[in-house]
C-alpha cells in the first residue's frame, strides 16, 4: 500500500516535471509526511468539447477518494489506495477510472518492513535518479452537504482522489506486499488522456505500465507520527546506507 509519501517539489517544479498546461495559483507547500486526507497535488488532463484540444491541468485535492454517492467524507479516510486488480469492479473506483484518471507526483514514499522479531522498520523509497514519481490515481468530485447554503444551495465541491496499488514484485516485495503504480514519463500521456475510456483500453493501460525501479533507504521511526514534517524525516540512519 501507500500510507505516506513525500512531495517537496515547488509549483514550477511539477508543471515542468509533468509538462503542465495550466495550474493552480497557490504555491505548493512542501511535505515529506503527507498523510491521508491532506490535500495533494493532481496532474489531469480535460477535453474541450468544442475543439476537442486537451489541457493538462495541475489541481489541488484531498487524499482519499469520496465516491460521488457517499454520504459523509469520512469514506474516503479509507480509500487512499486502490487496487489495480479490481478497480474496474470496484462501485468505488470504477467509474473514475474509465474517466478521471490522474498523477499524483512525489519524491518517493514509505513503508514499513516488518522484521522478524515483530518490530517494523520504515523505509524510504525513492527514484534512482532523484526524478520526481507520478503515481497512477483516480480522482472523483463530490458534493460536500456541510457547505449547502442559500447561496450554494446543493453544497460546494470536493476534489478528492485515491493512489493505485499493485503485489510488489522482486526487492521491493521483502519491504512490503504492495507498491504504488509508478507511471514512466513515456506512458503519463496515454493514462491521463480521457479518450481511453473503455473497459478494454483501460486494462491495457494498467497492463503495459512496467514494475518500478526504487532505492531503499532505512529512515527513522519519527516519520510514524503526523506531527513530524521535515526534510530529516527522510535522511538515512547513520548505521543505514543507500540499497539496505
Amino acid at each position: 500500500m501507500c500510507g505516506r509519501f513525500v512531495i517537496a517539489g515547488s509549483r514550477a517544479d511539477l508543471i515542468d516535471a509533468f509538462e503542465v498546461d495550466e495550474a493552480a495559483e497557490e504555491e505548493i507547500r512542501p511535505s515529506w509526511n503527507v498523510a491521508p486526507t491532506d490535500t495533494v497535488r493532481l496532474v489531469v488532463e480535460r477535453l474541450d468539447p468544442l475543439t476537442g484540444e486537451l489541457t493538462r491541468r495541475l489541481e489541488p485535492a484531498r487524499w482519499g477518494l469520496i465516491p460521488s454517492w457517499a454520504k459523509s467524507a469520512s469514506v474516503g479516510a479509507r480509500m487512499i489506495n486502490a487496487r489495480s486488480e479490481t478497480l474496474l469492479d470496484k462501485p468505488s473506483f470504477r467509474a473514475a477510472a474509465l474517466k478521471r484518471r490522474a498523477i499524483v507526483p512525489a519524491d518517493g514514499y514509505y513503508e514499513w518492513r516488518k522484521n522478524d522479531d515483530g518490530s517494523k522498520t520504515p523505509v524510504y523509497l525513492h527514484g534512482a535518479d532523484g526524478a520526481l514519481l507520478g503515481f497512477a490515481g483516480l480522482y472523483e468530485f463530490w458534493r460536500d452537504p456541510a457547505t449547502v447554503s442559500p447561496e450554494h444551495p446543493q453544497g460546494d465541491w470536493v476534489v478528492s482522489c485515491t493512489i493505485i496499488t499493485r503485489p510488489a514484485s522482486d526487492a521491493l516485495g521483502e519491504i512490503h506486499d504492495r507498491t504504488p503504480v509508478i507511471l514512466p514519463p513515456d506512458l503519463r500521456g496515454d493514462w491521463l488522456d480521457p479518450r481511453n475510456d473503455s473497459r478494454p483500453a483501460v486494462q491495457e493501460l494498467l497492463d503495459a505500465i512496467p514494475d518500478p525501479s526504487l532505492v531503499p533507504r532505512i529512515v527513522g521511526k519519527q516519520v510514524g507520527s503526523v506531527r513530524n514534517n521535515g526534510p530529516d524525516l527522510i535522511a538515512p540512519l547513520p548505521e543505514a546506507s543507500e540499497g539496505a
